[in-house]
């Protein structure tokens, strides 16, 4: 019998959370609902999710505050913000906490069962790819790390090394910015732009100890990694 996908789902007001969590559940999935962010950060040490569906508005817990807590015990989980705030700063605030996605309110369920089921299928996809050599790195996307020489490997987070992973399959090539946004963020948007641009400036933090690395903008086109 085949194990179900575990889904931790927190949503404070109960009429959506109960529509969500049956439409997850036809879908097969197991869903832990909590309708708040402390009964949510609970939950998720006691039932070991394998992906998590979080409000970002949430009594007790905001959703931010709480991916921020569950990153300290688990860079890898992915994480959905579902949320009502369109504010460029919240949304890249959510991106640079270690979100892997957002859902802007009202959204269709279609939508979200799709991001879902990327979002564990990029996650699954890990288990096949090799470790690499960056300059004077090691990047491993399977345990989502960087290690520099000899030094003590470095986390990264999902984001993260999903983009790392695009960037040095096109390495020397201009990884096109339309291309990478549909396929990490399923959209080409203002806001999912903002956010790639963050990520981007977190990895060339993370390369920097070796100076024949780069990530350049070719603007207009997408990045570069230069190697």
């Amino acid at each position: 019998m085949q194990t179900k996908i575990k889904i931790l789902l927190a949503e404070d007001e109960p009429s959506l959370g109960q529509i969500v969590k049956e439409s997850l559940e036809t879908r097969g999935f197991e869903v832990v609902f909590c309708k708040d962010g402390k009964e949510a950060e609970a939950k998720f040490h006691e039932s070991n999710p394998q992906l998590m569906v979080l409000d970002v508005m949430m009594p007790k817990m905001d959703g931010f505050t709480l991916a921020r807590e569950i990153r300290l015990h688990n860079k890898e989980i992915p994480i959905i913000f579902l949320t009502a705030k369109s504010q460029t700063q919240d949304v890249v605030e959510g991106f640079t906490l270690g979100g892997n996605d957002y859902l802007k309110k009202p959204f269709s369920m279609e939508e979200l069962i799709v991001r879902i089921e990327n979002l564990l299928k990029s996650d699954n996809g890990k288990q096949n790819i090799a470790a690499s050599s960056i300059g004077k790195y090691t990047f491993d996307p399977k345990n989502q790390s960087l290690q520099y020489m000899d030094e003590e490997a470095v986390a990264l987070t999902h984001r993260e090394s999903q983009l790392l992973f695009h960037l040095n399959a096109n390495r020397n090539a201009v990884l096109d910015r339309s291309f990478i946004l549909n396929k990490l963020w399923h959209n080409d948007d203002f806001f999912s732009g903002r956010s790639m641009d963050v990520f981007i400036s977190r990895l060339r933090k993370k390369l920097k100890k070796d100076s024949s690395i780069q990530i350049v903008n070719i603007r207009g086109y997408g990045y570069k990694l230069i190697c």
